[in-house]
């Protein structure tokens, strides 16, 4: 019999792994011993935080990240298809939400590998639930080209897309929050709506939908936070 995968949460930040991942899910999770992961130091630490008897040396790590190549993915399915459970952990929120752990996932499938989302905090959702944006029709782009020459027409295109109510999420490396704001503020129209979720589930978390000319008169300092842009100019 194969084994299962399961999509291990974990925090997005802050002090207390428990006001975020439920107990059951804590339990199953100490119960594994082998694991693939985005990054194998946080993913240690992690398990050591929620026990501090946690056997890592006893424990198997295989490390699945943005450089591994697609070709590559079927040998770490190797013990679960000799029926070892294995858990599947990205460096933060859930696995396979902008994640390369989603390959990983879709190749079990393919396998009859039964796969087991266990509940935890995705930022993308929480982002979106908290907006007041439409949340039955969006679209989730990752992150924006990098160079101004591509970046703008980007954002003229997705906000020409969300005119009709679909909410456009997107996000940014944190040391560029700040220019990726100014380039929204400058490019969109007035009436659109901008939603800024800054620090999701930390104690500094900010979420806050105002206008593209509201922004204007008040804009807040991203540098270096952890932050998820959704814009709708039609809701």
């Amino acid at each position: 019999m194969k084994g299962k995968i399961y999509l291990i949460p974990v925090p997005l930040g802050g002090y207390d792994f428990r006001d975020v991942i439920p107990e059951n899910v804590i339990n199953t999770t100490i119960k594994i011993r082998h694991f693939i992961v985005e990054n194998e130091k946080s993913a240690r630490r992690y398990l050591r935080l929620i026990d501090k008897e946690f056997p890592l040396d006893e424990s198997v790590f295989m490390v699945l990240d943005e450089h591994t190549s697609e070709k590559n993915i079927p040998v770490f399915l190797d013990y679960v298809v000799k029926g070892i459970d294995t858990g599947l952990m990205s460096e933060a929120g859930i696995p396979g939400i902008a994640d390369p752990g989603a390959n990983l996932v879709k190749l079990a499938h393919s396998m009859d590998i039964r796969v087991v989302p266990l509940s935890g905090p995705s930022s993308i959702i929480l982002a979106l639930s908290a907006s007041g944006l439409n949340g039955q029709n969006f679209t989730f782009h990752g992150y924006l080209p990098v160079k101004k020459d591509a970046l703008i027409p980007k954002m003229h295109e997705i906000e020409k897309r969300s005119v009709k109510g679909e909410t456009q999420i997107f996000m940014e490396a944190p040391y560029r929050n700040q220019r990726m704001l100014e380039y929204l503020i400058s490019v969109c129209n007035p009436d659109t709506k901008l939603c800024i979720a800054a620090d999701i589930t930390l104690a500094s978390e900010e979420i806050t939908t105002r206008t593209i000319s509201e922004w204007k008169n008040k804009l807040p300092q991203l540098k270096n936070r952890l932050v998820i842009f959704l814009l709708n100019a039609g809701y």
